[in-house]
């Protein structure tokens, strides 16, 4: 094929593999600075991006480029409007990982309704009698309220629903579930004993959970967040757990990533943090780095691609 594709160091090997038996030449790239691009990419045919965020003026020096591939769902990161004026595809992995973040999000809502790391951590310094004063809760009973009803927050609601929990859904775009109840916004966040976000940050869902929102849900309620970072107001999250208008938080996504240890979330002890794991299987990361590269193969062959977020005539 003689073309060109720069992708992250680390690109599952499977990834790669794709890439190589089509003919293509890869570029693997420490980071996708400006800097690192112009230095060893600038005459890529074609990009598959992590998180990274993607520079609109750096689009000028890439003369060859025909498509961004998203190694994941969200595209925040990636002005895929800007691109598509300059005739650029930009495509994600949709079925690559909602499975496997469906199942974290529900391991954190787990760890959190039992306290199992902070019980862990304090048992591992000696502090046995710990768990005594930071009982759990069951979760048969509770109400979850999904926040986004695609392809990763319908696999949360049948989970949840399958262990026993009411499930309540807010999503504009939906008007029938075989899972649950639709609800407004104000009934999500009045009803719900937790919530996790599951939505696409747009200019509708930006800060969804903002300072308003948070004194509107249960002082007893808790937020779970393995969505992005900008769907949650993160100043304002952090004053409600410090004063405990909420009961607590499970955070994989932060306005700045990684989050720097210098951030008030370490110094509470009503959060549970990690370093955006949602996708951290072996299974997901093949996926999505198959899919990403089947989709730079289509469009470098003249086709279009099968999961593209933008049009290109």
């Amino acid at each position: 094929m003689n073309k060109t594709v720069a992708i992250p160091k680390g690109l599952a090997e499977v990834g790669k593999k794709y890439l190589k038996d089509n003919d293509i030449n890869i570029v693997e790239l420490a980071s996708f600075s400006d800097d690192e691009i112009l230095k060893k990419a600038k005459d890529v045919d074609g990009i598959i991006l992590m998180t990274d965020p993607f520079n609109n003026a750096i689009v000028q020096h890439l003369p060859n480029l025909k498509i961004v591939a998203r190694h994941g769902v969200g595209y925040d990161n990636v002005d895929y409007s800007f691109l598509e004026t300059k005739g650029i595809w930009v495509t994600i992995t949709p079925n690559a990982n909602a499975d496997t973040v469906a199942e974290v999000t529900i391991a954190e809502i787990f760890d959190m309704s039992k306290n199992i790391t902070a019980i862990a951590e304090k048992m591992r310094l000696g502090d046995f009698n710990y768990k005594n004063n930071h009982l759990g809760f069951d979760l048969a009973g509770k109400t979850l309220g999904v926040a986004g009803y695609g392809r990763i927050g319908k696999k949360v609601a049948q989970k949840a629903d399958a262990l026993g929990m009411k499930v309540i859904i807010y999503d504009p775009f939906v008007t029938q579930t075989t899972v649950g109840t639709l609800v407004s916004k104000d009934e999500l966040l009045s009803d719900a004993d937790i919530i996790t976000l599951h939505m696409a940050v747009t200019d509708d869902t930006n800060n969804f959970i903002d300072s308003v929102a948070l004194k509107s849900m249960k002082t007893s309620s808790y937020l779970v967040n393995l969505g992005r970072g900008a769907l949650v107001d993160q100043e304002a999250l952090i004053n409600s757990l410090k004063n405990h208008e909420i009961s607590g938080a499970a955070l994989d996504v932060f306005d700045q990533e990684p989050l720097p240890l210098t951030n008030d979330l370490y110094t509470l002890d009503n959060v549970l943090l990690t370093p955006h794991i949602a996708s951290n299987t072996v299974n997901a990361m093949n996926r999505m780095a198959l899919d990403s590269a089947k989709e730079v193969v289509k469009v470098l062959s003249n086709e279009k691609p099968t999961w593209p977020v933008n049009r290109i005539n």
